[in-house]
């Protein structure tokens, strides 16, 4: 009987240790706790390695030891698999972006307007960003980053959504470059649901639709919610539409495996990051190294746009948000 419960326990322990490598094989990738878990990838293989050990202890207890080197070798093939997953995605951190003549996208979730007006629209002007996608942040503060800017001699158009302009939080803001034409935001298209999402559309039809993206974290009481807002974003990323998306997704590539089309990891959309292998580097949180965090900021383009270069900032750690900035350069395909 012992022997029997011993196999039984294995196959769960096998079961669980598959979905939480490869949850996309069963469509679990946004289930609840399977969605938390594939999230931080390098921190699960962690645990899993530390368990390892700590079984090995018991395999001098000669009626245990089968179960014990069965349940180590299968922690192990599921470290090596799943950090095999992560680092496929690319651990580059060092990538140059060299604008030139072509498009820099910045993303960064303020955490309220955190950084301030002064450190934003510094990294701007450094970075050279032409779109810059900032969730968390108030309209006050995108017009004062613009003013800033303006200042140097860089002009900016400034568009924000908020369901609650008092509450940092409950904003999305999307600065412009007046290089690239004018926009206007479309308030016809629809939005994530709990925190806002900005779509901009070029008003001489030539430029990339712009969006600043925030669906809303997978905790489990935000869960539909969670779901609906990928799916919207996706819908953004249709045939034939040029679309550049960046922001805080509160989602990894995993948890996108079924809402991908024609090629891409979104809709039509591919995630920069990844295509240039820099998919791997940490973007939230700020306290964990970018070797273990996870990465749920992103910029993603339909495929009229080549990514170039990604690189996570990660010497922005003490500027007062949780959350790195990514930065990309796009080339316009043809």
């Amino acid at each position: 009987m012992l022997a029997i419960l011993g196999w039984l326990l294995a196959l769960v322990i096998g079961a669980c240790l598959f979905v939480a490598a490869w949850p996309q094989a069963l469509g679990l990738e946004q289930a609840p706790v399977v969605a938390q878990v594939v999230s931080m990838r390098v921190g699960v293989v962690g645990i899993a390695l530390v368990l390892a050990v700590l079984l090995l202890l018991l395999v001098g207890w000669r009626r245990v030891r089968p179960f014990v080197l069965g349940v180590v070798s299968m922690l192990v093939v599921f470290s090596l698999v799943s950090f095999g997953i992560h680092a496929s995605r690319g651990l580059d951190d060092g990538q140059r972006i060299d604008g030139s003549e072509d498009l820099v996208v910045l993303t960064w979730n303020t955490l309220g307007d955190e950084p301030g007006v002064d450190e934003i629209a510094r990294v701007i002007d450094e970075t050279g960003a032409d779109a810059v996608m900032l969730p968390e942040t108030t309209l006050e503060l995108g017009v004062g980053v613009a003013e800033t800017l303006r200042e140097r001699g860089e002009r900016f158009w400034v568009h924000t959504t908020g369901y609650s302009p008092a509450y940092g939080a409950l904003n999305t803001t999307l600065l412009i470059s007046a290089e690239l034409g004018t926009y206007t935001t479309d308030a016809e298209v629809g939005g994530t649901r709990t925190l806002p999402t900005v779509v901009a559309r070029p008003d001489d039809g030539d430029g990339p639709v712009l969006v600043s993206a925030h669906p809303v974290a997978p905790v489990p009481q935000q869960m539909r919610n969670w779901r609906a807002d990928l799916e919207f974003v996706a819908s953004l990323c249709g045939e034939g539409d040029s679309v550049i998306v960046g922001g805080d997704l509160n989602s990894t590539l995993d948890h996108w495996a079924g809402l991908g089309a024609s090629g891409g990891d979104l809709g039509t959309c591919r995630d920069a990051a990844s295509q240039v292998g820099a998919g791997a580097v940490g973007t939230w949180p700020t306290w964990a190294p970018p070797w273990l965090g996870a990465q749920i900021d992103h910029v993603l383009a339909t495929p009229d746009w080549e990514p170039v270069a990604a690189r996570v900032l990660t010497g922005l750690d003490d500027a007062g948000t949780d959350h790195r900035p990514v930065l990309v350069q796009l080339h316009r395909a043809g």
